[in-house]
């Protein structure tokens, strides 16, 4: 119920912007009113599935007379050809729904599929993949949702979650130290701090003012194991920069508690699906 809450106004925004001030006219000009059809959204490439909800849910509300049925659900691994709902009922609601459901379930699916490669490329060791506030204006709650169901963690999911001190905070600050104690000023007591650090200079001076997380940004596997040994379990280590398919099992192998990619959400390449029409 709650996740509907979130994702109801995104559908709707993305329902509205595709059918504009007229409607379908398409649909109206050519599809008799009577007309009714039977459908399924079926997979054209394997992968992982996401999004479902929200692309069941922009047929529902273009036409609630539609009939769905649920054949697979989110986060299952689907293959080509696999059939994931069946859709029955009046022809221009399901058509006047269509894209906007297949963009929604396409971009959500590539997301959980590009998290779930991640994830397992670095199974057998304790690190976690998270995703950035690199999302898409509009949609952070399904691609965030998309990337836990690809296997993966959420990192914050915005600016008011947690403290994320950066390398402009510590330019504008005078330096870590200063940013650290401004931080600590004011944070409340749930308040988690991170702290990102390009050298193991700063590491050192973050380690002795204090501080729950670092972001480890841009370190060679070897300096990150020296990162990770320096840091001794007294704060959760998060390596991030350019981390890919080929390199993410060498940086889990340092010891890292969490691997951060923003590209599973800005440029994860979509999933194909489609709607097939039977008979």
């Amino acid at each position: 119920m709650t996740m509907r809450l979130l994702v109801e106004p995104v559908v709707r925004a993305a329902l509205l912007e595709d059918l504009g001030r007229a409607g379908d006219i398409t649909s109206e000009a050519v599809v008799p009113a009577e007309a009714t059809l039977e459908a399924v959204i079926a997979a054209r490439q394997p992968g992982v599935l996401a999004g479902l909800d929200a692309a069941l849910l922009a047929f529902e509300l273009l036409d609630p007379m539609l009939r769905i049925e649920r054949l697979r659900a989110d986060g299952d691994r689907i293959s080509p050809g696999e059939t994931v709902a069946q859709i029955s009922g009046r022809a221009r609601g399901m058509l006047g729904a269509e894209r906007t459901a297949l963009n929604l379930l396409s971009r959500m699916s590539g997301v959980a599929t590009a998290t779930r490669a991640l994830a397992d490329a670095i199974a057998g060791y304790k690190a976690k993949i998270v995703c950035t506030r690199k999302t898409t204006p509009g949609l952070r709650a399904l691609e965030k949702e998309a990337v836990r169901l690809g296997g993966g963690a959420n990192h914050r999911f915005g600016l008011d979650d947690a403290m994320l001190i950066k390398d402009n905070h510590i330019v504008l600050a005078g330096g870590v130290r200063q940013a650290l104690e401004r931080a600590q000023r004011h944070a409340g007591h749930l308040v988690k701090i991170e702290l990102e650090v390009d050298t193991l200079d700063q590491l050192a001076e973050a380690l002795e003012v204090g501080v729950d997380a670092v972001l480890l940004d841009n370190m060679t596997p070897e300096t990150l194991r020296r990162a990770v040994a320096m840091v001794g379990g007294r704060a959760v280590t998060e390596a991030s920069g350019r981390i890919t398919l080929e390199t993410a099992s060498a940086v889990a192998a340092t010891g890292v508690d969490l691997i951060s990619c923003g590209w599973i959400t800005h440029s994860a390449p979509i999933l194909d699906l489609g709607l097939d029409i039977e008979g």
